[in-house]
């Protein structure tokens, strides 16, 4: 069996505390209701193929793919080609890392989070 990872995936600080560009990314990711509901399917499933979410989901596969595709980038599904058949299947790890990134902006209290990376503020180009 080969595993592949999306881009992102392999890029998710996983061990470490995420960049607050991958936490947008995942919040992204999450936001569409389609793509969460994919996102639980899979969850529950373990693992599953395009085909049984489009028949659960009842949306075409070609909308499966791409909700798969940007849920593969956010790093929060892996995929695995088994025969003709591409397995989707939950990176726990992921949703962990983006929870306790999240958990250090909530406590964070209007200063920067603690280890959480973001990238330098620029001035306004205009003055208000």
């Amino acid at each position: 069996m080969n595993w592949v990872a999306g881009k992102c995936a392999g890029s998710l600080h996983l061990g470490r505390n995420m960049k607050l560009s991958e936490v947008e990314k995942v919040s992204k990711a999450l936001a569409d209701e389609t793509r969460l509901r994919i996102f639980q399917a899979i969850s529950a499933a373990g693992q599953i193929t395009c085909s049984e979410i489009v028949s659960r989901r009842g949306v075409t596969p070609a909308t499966v793919s791409h909700h798969l595709k940007i849920l593969n980038e956010a790093g929060l599904i892996t995929c695995r080609r088994k025969g003709q058949f591409v397995y989707s299947q939950a990176v726990p790890k992921a949703l962990h890392a983006y929870l306790g990134a999240l958990g250090k902006i909530a406590s964070a209290r209007g200063k920067r989070a603690k280890n959480l990376r973001q990238p330098e503020r620029r001035e306004p180009l205009l003055d208000p």
